[in-house]
Order: C-alpha cells, then structure tokens, then sequence
C-alpha cells in the first residue's frame, strides 16, 4: 500500500467532478481541494456507491452535518463511481455532502488508498483550513468506519490547535 500524504504535510490537491443534492436538485460541478481553503475538509474515500458499510458510513456523515458545520467543515465522499452513480446514491439514502467521481483513481492514489480487489480503500483524511494534513485513517479491510463523533474531536482538534 502507498504511503499517501504525511500528517503534517500539504495535502495533495485535486478537482474532481461530482455533486451535491440540494432540495430536489443534484448539483453538478468541479470540487477543487485548494478552493476550499480557510475551512476545514473531511476527505471520506469509500469504495462503492450503494454498498452496506459505505451507505451506512455517508449516512451517518450527512446526518451529522450539522456537526461539522459547527466546526466549519465540510465533508466530501470520494469514490470511484461516475456522477450519474452519485446522483443515484445521493437521492436513494437523501445524501447531502458532495459526492466525487475519482473514475480514474488519481486522487486515491495521491492519497495512498488505492487497494486491488476493491479499488479504494475506506479512508479519511482530515485537511486544515490551511491545506495541510492534519489526521488519517486507513482502513486494512473496510468493514468499519471512523464514527461522527470520531471526526469531531479530531476536528476539534484542528480547531484549537
């Protein structure tokens, strides 16, 4: 497995096509990592769109929204589906953080989480309002997930640090 971005590091910039639902309508445009600079960002690889563990993990992370919000910052799904996946997936689960399409699997590989067999790794990456890498989590298998409550007291960390 590459090793990825170092905690303490620049975190290694992308634009990646996706979207975001809102109301009714699935927004669609580029994400670019730089662009979103002076908040924090919650980078959430997952392997697959309308799989067990990934729908229960971005569930979890878009009902908790608020929280992150609260500790201004944004989380973004990363996987290797396409756009029209993530519309679908978004829709079916009301999935309200914006969903990338790394078709490609360039960013997963700058991240280190490319794995075969599965593609992707489940991972997360915590980025500072300053673009620099601040906390991550590389799962072996994938079974489980880091927890909302995880993510803020890291975040929470970022903040006061």
């Amino acid at each position: 497995m590459a090793s990825g971005p170092q905690i303490g590091s620049p975190a290694p910039d992308f634009t990646l096509p996706g979207g975001v639902l809102t109301g009714d309508t699935f927004e669609r445009r580029d994400h670019t990592l730089s662009a979103a600079r002076g908040r924090a960002v919650v980078l959430a690889f997952y392997p697959g769109d309308n799989t067990a563990v990934c729908t229960k993990q971005l569930c979890s992370y878009s009902s908790g929204l608020e929280t992150f919000e609260g500790l201004d910052a944004e989380v973004w799904g990363i996987s290797p589906q396409g756009v029209d996946s993530h519309e679908s997936f978004a829709r079916d689960h009301d999935l309200r953080m914006p969903l990338l399409a790394d078709t490609g699997r360039e960013t997963a590989r700058a991240y280190g989480v490319t794995a075969p067999g599965i593609g992707v790794r489940r991972s997360v990456f915590l980025i500072g309002p300053d673009g620099v890498l601040r906390w991550k989590h590389v799962a072996l298998l994938g079974a489980t997930f880091q927890s909302l409550d995880t993510l803020a007291e890291q975040l929470s960390g970022i903040r006061t640090a």
